[in-house]
């Protein structure tokens, strides 16, 4: 029957390439095909559980002041270089009445796992009317070593002691990261939005099905290699959400554009199995070339040195390579096990096609290209534009749920002691008693300081610590300012005076470091990612204006997915809480999207370059290209944008300015750029968009994505 499968053993085209070679082996032995996959993401999954994982937080920059201020506090045994807890209190009566109960919580404490000493309330740790006060307990390591069970054995201890009008709520990074933050129902509801605007897609449930058991088993097989990663490499703890959110969104995407060419080629009259092999060589390619290039923008974030960035980066490029060999290998798998039906659903649809609506957009930017190109470029930038004022930090307990510990914690800082008290500055000397005295005089004189502790020692006694804690509260941007003040004028000067090194270290200032470092090294990043992309697009599509042109576009694209997080996380729009942006939240998003900015660069120029290359009418082919691409584009587009907007609802902040920075870039690249922007640019440019150098062009490699038909 005309509609069944055909033989497995039918011999591929000619022509065929390698991944239509892959796509055959795949057909003929699809049991096989299935079987290995499904055993190796079980084996995996099962391994990955067994094993556990080690996920850890490295935030070290080595040549920073901060880092250079830890390091000499723990070589010297300062109590300031492990974590510390802070058990506040509350009591609008006076803390005085709960003084027994209080002491006899911290007793208990005192013997729990990871605690080396506490030190009660007492002159200076609390308030000046008695109501509110905080103990301080030192752990044995940093908040990233301690393990969280222990942090949560802490907080259960202190809240035992409420009742009786005392509150009690625990604060410091050790409880932030105790509390669970994860996902939430983010990736369902993502899947779940996903599924429909396939179906709507292409009205069938079987057909829809195929990308999305193709991205979940990829998905499925990153996580757990990355868990079991974690016990060679240093991973963070927040990688899973982030692998998630890219795999899955990158995962329908690359499987759609093979499955739509799938789609394409059985309209046109192909059996299921020619069809498969006919997609895998065209599409395939594209989705091969795109996966390597978000890869190596991914890679790139390497050159940035930072710490716990470049284990998200490998986890996410892996995620990326795992999802394109799945898309390469089981998803013509699942073809041969569903084509019949897939088939029958196409032709039943056969005459379903809006294509002409697409031809029509793009003969409306053809015949006014300035136009059309003058505002979308107009509304692009104007988007951007908050992104210039874009300042970088972490999230700290100010910005938690206010049902929180950590929150309430530190709004009873806040309250009790001023705005800055939960964002100390860590002050560190190395030399004499004397020249820690003349560093408080010198903090006490200091404009934007609100309180010092006294000169506290080491155990051998070599280096000496001053706590000064600013005015403003830790995000604000005066005590930004106040560390740059430090660093860069008083201590410098008092150094001259003294002959001693003074550095400033701490969360606070720690933060601020990683924040420039980001700023530093970003044109450097910048720079390698767009430079190695522009190569690739000049070898493949052989012109000096297709890769500038993407490289303009995609980082137009990116500069206003940064200025609409600008607008709502750190201006506080839509009822966000106003805050700075995650340092490390920029070049996440540059590298990602800059990445998959090129897979709908690659997909539509292949395809008016196949048109170009077949008629050699220039307006025709950017027409026919924009018609035979623009509804996988605006759907796959789709899909991706719900699949990271829904992290949107997640309650981690982090995760959430991900989300909508991913949605924002991918709807503006996808509807403005690829559907008005890219059609304007093309008309102006004409014959001269294919247009390269003779001694250029004999030195560069052929490499074809499409396949002559």
């Amino acid at each position: 029957m005309s509609n069944t499968i055909s033989s497995p053993k039918s011999p591929p085209s000619p022509q065929t390439g390698v991944f239509g070679r892959m796509a055959s082996w795949s057909q003929r032995r699809r049991r096989l095909a299935l079987l290995l996959w499904v055993l190796t993401v079980a084996v995996i999954t099962v391994g990955s559980q067994a094993a556990g994982s080690a996920y850890h937080n490295d935030f070290a920059l080595p040549g920073t002041d901060s880092q250079a201020a830890s390091d000499l506090m723990e070589k010297h045994g300062s109590l300031q270089a492990g974590a510390t807890v802070q058990i506040v209190f509350k009591d609008s009566r006076g803390l005085t009445a709960d003084r027994a109960a209080i002491d006899a919580m911290l007793n208990k404490v005192r013997g729990l796992p990871s605690v080396t000493g506490v030190q009660p309330p007492g002159p200076g740790s609390v308030s000046e009317d008695g109501t509110i006060g905080y103990a301080t307990v030192t752990l044995d390591g940093s908040a990233e070593d301690v393990p969280a069970e222990h942090v949560t054995k802490i907080i259960e201890t202190a809240q035992a002691a409420e009742g009786g009008g005392l509150q009690v709520e625990l604060g410091g990074d050790p409880v932030r990261g105790a509390e669970e933050e994860g996902g939430g129902g983010a990736e369902g509801a993502g899947m779940l939005a996903a599924l429909v605007i396939l179906v709507l897609l292409f009205g069938s449930l079987v057909a829809a099905a195929v990308p999305l058991v193709t991205a979940l088993f990829a998905v499925g097989g990153a996580v757990g290699l990355i868990a079991l990663a974690s016990h060679v490499f240093t991973v963070a703890d927040f990688t899973p959400p982030i692998m998630m959110l890219i795999g899955l969104g990158v995962g329908v995407d690359y499987a759609l554009l093979i499955f739509y060419r799938y789609r394409h080629e059985l309209r046109r009259g192909a059996d299921p199995s020619e069809a498969a092999r006919t997609a895998l060589d065209i599409a395939g390619r594209t989705v091969f070339f795109a996966g390597c290039t978000v890869i190596i923008a991914l890679l790139g974030l390497v050159v940035l040195g930072l710490g716990s960035l470049q284990g998200v980066a490998l986890a996410v490029a892996l995620t990326v390579l795992v999802t394109m060999a799945a898309s390469l290998t089981l998803l013509p798998a699942l073809l041969a096990v569903l084509g019949g039906r897939i088939q029958r659903s196409v032709l039943k649809r056969r005459d379903r096609s809006r294509d002409d609506r697409w031809r029509r957009m793009a003969a409306a930017a053809q015949r006014r290209p300035v136009a059309a190109l003058v505002v979308a470029v107009a509304g692009l930038l104007a988007l951007s534009a908050p992104a210039l004022d874009m300042r970088l930090g972490f999230a700290d307990a100010g910005n938690d749920p206010e049902s929180s510990t950590s929150r309430q914690a530190y709004d009873l800082l806040a309250e009790g002691f001023g705005p800055g008290f939960s964002g100390p500055l860590i002050v560190v000397t190395e030399g004499p008693a004397s020249s820690a005295a003349q560093l408080k005089t010198t903090l006490e004189q200091t404009e934007g300081i609100a309180a010092t502790t006294p000169p506290l020692p080491s155990k051998d006694g070599a280096v000496n610590t001053v706590i000064a804690f600013p005015e403003g509260a830790p995000q604000d941007e005066s005590t930004a300012e106040l560390v740059h003040t430090l660093r860069d004028d008083v201590l410098p000067d008092l150094s001259d005076e003294t002959g001693s090194t003074y550095l400033v270290g701490g969360p606070t200032a720690a933060t601020q470091d990683f924040a420039d470092s980001v700023a530093q090294r970003m044109p450097l990043f910048v720079a390698v990612v767009v430079g190695l992309s522009a190569v690739l697009l000049m070898v493949v599509f052989r012109s000096v204006l297709i890769p500038i042109k993407a490289a303009l576009l995609n980082l137009l694209s990116i500069a206003a997915a940064l200025g609409a997080i600008t607008l709502v996380f750190q201006d506080g729009r839509f009822g966000a809480q106003p805050g700075p942006i995650e340092a490390f939240i920029p070049v996440m998003i540059f590298a990602i999207v800059f990445g998959l900015s090129m897979d709908y660069e690659v997909f539509l120029v292949s395809r008016i370059h196949e048109e170009w290359e077949r008629t050699r009418d220039h307006a025709h082919a950017v027409r026919e290209g924009l018609a035979a691409t623009g509804r996988v584009i605006t759907a796959a587009a789709a899909i991706m944008i719900v699949v990271f907007a829904a992290f949107v609802l997640s309650p981690s902040r982090m995760l959430q300015q991900f989300g909508l920075g991913l949605a924002v870039a991918v709807l503006l690249d996808a509807v403005v750029i690829r559907c008005l922007i890219v059609p304007a640019v093309m008309q102006l440019l004409g014959r001269w968009a294919w247009w390269l150098p003779a001694p250029v062009a004999k030195r560069l490699p052929r490499v074809a994505l499409e396949r002559p038909s």
